[in-house]
Parts: structure tokens; C-alpha cells; sequence
């Protein structure tokens, strides 16, 4: 029974492939190709049962949704609640975890008396590296446009962004002031809508930058407590940040039925062409992490004379795990150890990394401006080059206060979304291929981590470099 369960996915898919070579040369009856698809769904489903693994799940249900939104496009339609139900789940993560991870991150960690200069040195180093990935990410995405063209015709209305964000007490209030000063004041309204008068309202409806601001003031006052009063609240926000995790982690068992019914959905409702914009924006994403890779981490390295093939040694089985599990909090304890082995004191690489974590993810960054764009462009919407840049500097802030943990930048995708009128239909067709990402992402997050305490080492002149030149893998 096992054998013929293991030699039955193969099976189900060589039928399917069969097919489609005699359709290409000899056009079947519609419905030959429609029972083999039938056929290969039960395969695929018989191989996700074995293996027991939710990549897996996901990447299957990938393939179905594209069967059924290709066969079945009523039915496919039919599925859109269950993707919209797995992003209203999402939604719920993203006011607790940000404060909470914040709070935590500033009043738990960024003792910036105890950690003296390495502090601000990070810090610096952080916002630089994961600077030039949103721009490079943003450079990508507007040389290979990879979301203009998408036919967004047949898409409800309601689903389309609005047209103006503008609140209407704005627009009264820019009557009564000249058009050439308008920018000014729209300006000054952005900085005002980052305050929050109601911390639950603004939880409540997603105000991402102002669940921040509200986020740093009160991390920065808990700081200043003395440590008996400070240290229940710390542990609260960690332990807060901690189940929140775990929350993010169950409902991404519901993923496979969010994201299959997402992209059932979007093939039914635009087709099959669907894809190749999606494959697109994949190329963009692997395109511009290499471009950051070498043009950015490489000159780096190279000026910080850093041992760059025993670098790759010490990095290769972290960035593996990181690929594979789409998590760095997975590779975390290879990560600390390597990076130790190879010349990085211990307090630094206990300093650096974990903070790292939350404030150095430079695969995810320059993924979110790259996907924010892209979900404009589907949109239809001709963003000027300042709009784009207030995006990069929402996400720029935004982006520092999530953990590394899997499909983590969907959370932040859809805050950003929300803020700007952005549509998450979009982003649940880019559910589609997110797997995939990720594991782009996550791997150039866990390089720049491992670059980064190497980096402060050297910086702070604690960096062994005879360890480094010596390092072998274990």
C-alpha cells in the first residue's frame, strides 16, 4: 500500500503532462483536460498527506487554486471569503504585535547607558543597510514595472482603492489656502495623522504609524522606571510579543486554504495571464536581493576586509535552514554560535543579532517596498516619486518592529496597504507565490545579520581575525 501511495503523485502527474502534450498537438475534448487536472489534484493531495509538512501544503494548494480557477472559474469565485477571512486573521496581529515588540525592544533591550557606543553604532548601521534596500527595491520595481498591465476590469468596484485619502475636513480647509502652498499642508497632515488620540481606536483600525509613535513614547518612559517597577511590565510586552508569535503561527495553518482560495479567485476572475505578472514580480524580487547582495553587502565586506570565503562557510548552513524553514528565528542559534566561532565576541553577537532580529531585515525591507509598489501598479495607480517615498518611509519605520518570523511582512504588506488606500485583493494574489519569497527574503535577512555583528566587531576593534581566517565548519 505505501509503495503504490508513493508512486501514485507521479503517477497522477505523468497522466496531466500526457494529456497536455497531445492537446498542444491534437486539441482534446475540454473536459479530458479538466478530469486529468481532477486526477492530479487527488495526486497532489495524496503527496501533502505523506509528507506532513506545511510548505508543502502551501505550495500544493498553489497549483490547485490555479487548476480550479482555471476549470471552475463560478466555483473559484466562489472561494474569495476564505482568502478574505485569512487576511482579516492577519489584520488582528498587527496592532499587539508591533507594540508589543517595540515596547519590549526599546524598554527591554536598547539600554543605550548600558550598551554605550555598540548601541548607536548598530542602530546606524541598521538604518543604513536596510535604507538602501528599500531603494534598491524600489528601483527594481519601477525599471521592470512588473504590475502595469494587469487587467483589473473585471475586479468589484469596492475592491478598487479610493480615489483621494484626503479627509473631507482637509479638502475644506485646502480651499481656503493657495494651490502653490497645498503640498505643505498635506505634509503637515501626515505628521499630524501619525499622533494617535485613541491608542484602541487606532489598534482598532489599523494606524500603523501611530500604534508606533504611541509604541516608542511609552517604550522610552518604561525605560526610565527604576527596574523593579519597570521589569513586570517588560515581561508583560515579551510575553505579549511571544504569544502573539505563537498566534501568527496557528493561523498560518489555515494558509494553504487562504492562499489556494486566493489564487483559485484570481485566475477565475483574471485568467490564467495572471501568472506571468506574478512571475515577474518573483524575478524582480530575486533580481534586486542579488543586486543587494553584491552592491551593497559585498562592497562591505570586501572594505571591511572581511574573510569572504570562510565568511560563506560560516554563514552557509544558517542561510540554508533560513531558506528552507522561511524562518531566521530558526537559524538564530546557529547564527549566534557561527558568528562567535568566527571571530565575533559573545556580547556583541548577543547585542547585535537579536536586535538585528527586528531592526535589520533587509530582505524583507526591500521585499516591502518592491510588493508595495507593485500592488499600486496593479492598482492601476500612477504613484509619483514622492508618494513612493513616503510609502519607503512608512515601511522604513513601520518594518523595524516586526520579528523574522515566517510570511511576518504580509503583517506589515497590509498595514501599509490599509494606510495608503492600497487594495488587498492584490495581496492576496501575491499570496500566491509568497512561499516562495520568502525564502529569498529570510536568507538575505539571516546574511545581513551575520554581516552586521561583524561589521560592529570590527568597528568596536574586537574582531578576532585570526578566527575568521581559521574558521572550519563543524
Amino acid at each position: 500500500m505505501r509503495s503504490i501511495l508513493k508512486i501514485f503523485p507521479i503517477l497522477t502527474l505523468t497522466v496531466a503532462v500526457i494529456l497536455h502534450g497531445i492537446n498542444f498537438i491534437n486539441p482534446l475534448p475540454a473536459e479530458y483536460l479538466v478530469y486529468g487536472h481532477l486526477f492530479l489534484i487527488l495526486g497532489l493531495v495524496v503527496f501533502a498527506i505523506r509528507r506532513k509538512d506545511l510548505t508543502t501544503w502551501i505550495l500544493i494548494s498553489i497549483v490547485m487554486g490555479v487548476i480550479i480557477g482555471r476549470d471552475f472559474p463560478g466555483v473559484a469565485m466562489s472561494l474569495q471569503p476564505l482568502s478574505q477571512g485569512f487576511i482579516r486573521l492577519v489584520k488582528t496581529i498587527v496592532g499587539p504585535i508591533i507594540f508589543a515588540t517595540l515596547v519590549y525592544g526599546i524598554a527591554g533591550h536598547s539600554d543605550l547607558k548600558q550598551v554605550g557606543r555598540m548601541a548607536w553604532k548598530s542602530l546606524l548601521y541598521f538604518y543604513t543597510a536596510t535604507t538602501l534596500a528599500l531603494f534598491i527595491g524600489l528601483a527594481a520595481i519601477n525599471i521592470t514595472q512588473a504590475g502595469v498591465g494587469i487587467d483589473m476590469s473585471e475586479i468589484p468596484q469596492h475592491e478598487l482603492p479610493k480615489t483621494s485619502s484626503t479627509k473631507d475636513s482637509d479638502l475644506q480647509a485646502l480651499e481656503q489656502i493657495p494651490e502653490s502652498a497645498h503640498w505643505i499642508f498635506k505634509t503637515t497632515a501626515f505628521f499630524r495623522d501619525v499622533f494617535p488620540e485613541n491608542i484602541i481606536k487606532s489598534i482598532h483600525e489599523n494606524q500603523v504609524l501611530q500604534i508606533v509613535v504611541f509604541a516608542v513614547i511609552f517604550g522610552i518612559g518604561l525605560a526610565q522606571l527604576p527596574e523593579r517597577k519597570k521589569k513586570p511590565m517588560v515581561d508583560f510586552m515579551e510575553s505579549l510579543a511571544e504569544t502573539m508569535f505563537k498566534y501568527t503561527h496557528i493561523i498560518m495553518y489555515f494558509a494553504p486554504i487562504g492562499v489556494g482560495a486566493a489564487m483559485a479567485y484570481t485566475v477565475g476572475h483574471m485568467g490564467i495571464d495572471i501568472l506571468k505578472y506574478l512571475f515577474m514580480l518573483l524575478l524582480t524580487l530575486y533580481g534586486a536581493l542579488t543586486a543587494f547582495l553584491l552592491l551593497v553587502l559585498l562592497p562591505i565586506a570586501l572594505y571591511m576586509k572581511v574573510p569572504i570565503k570562510r565568511f560563506i562557510s560560516a554563514i552557509k548552513e544558517p542561510v540554508s535552514i533560513a531558506f528552507a524553514t522561511t524562518s531566521s528565528d530558526a537559524a538564530l542559534p546557529i547564527v549566534m554560535q557561527n558568528m562567535e566561532r568566527f571571530g565575533v565576541p559573545r556580547r556583541i553577537v548577543s547585542f547585535v543579532v537579536p536586535t538585528g532580529y527586528s531592526f535589520n531585515l533587509d530582505g524583507t525591507t526591500l521585499y516591502l517596498s518592491l510588493a508595495s509598489i507593485f500592488v499600486a501598479q496593479a492598482a492601476g495607480m500612477n504613484l509619483s516619486f514622492g508618494q513612493q517615498l513616503l510609502i519607503c518611509l512608512t515601511l522604513m519605520i513601520t518594518s523595524k518592529g516586526v520579528a523574522a518570523i515566517p510570511r511576518a511582512s504580509l503583517i506589515i504588506l497590509i498595514a501599509t496597504a490599509d494606510q495608503f488606500g492600497l487594495p488587498t485583493f492584490i495581496i492576496a494574489a501575491i499570496l500566491g507565490i509568497d512561499e516562495l519569497m520568502d525564502m529569498a527574503r529570510t536568507s538575505v535577512n539571516v546574511i545581513g545579520n551575520c554581516l552586521a555583528s561583524v561589521v560592529i566587531a570590527k568597528w568596536e576593534g574586537e574582531f578576532d581575525q585570526e578566527k575568521a581566517l581559521t574558521f572550519t565548519p563543524e
